[in-house]
């Protein structure tokens, strides 16, 4: 007989939170969002670690924290000028 695949537990592991997978892709390309943004302000470099880092850590209160608290209009490197 043919050795059949046990996938119980496997398939939809990365599946999590209320809304399935599709919740967590918004967070994550909102998070992919914040850490560009991040990385291309001219915000000094601990200060981009240390929003990455949170974000990543802590991928929906990281986010809320970042668009609440970050003052990124003072930040924002107006282009994309090299780094």
């Amino acid at each position: 007989a043919a050795p059949t695949m046990h996938t119980e537990g496997h398939g939809n592991a990365w599946q999590y939170g209320a809304g399935g997978g599709v919740l967590g892709f918004v967070v994550l390309v909102l998070d992919v969002i914040v850490f560009l943004e991040v990385l291309k302000s001219n915000r000094p470099a601990l200060n981009k670690v240390l929003w990455c880092l949170l974000v990543f850590l802590f991928p929906i209160g990281g986010l809320i924290i970042y668009y609440l608290f970050s003052n990124r209009a003072a930040h924002a490197s107006g282009g994309y000028e090299p780094l």
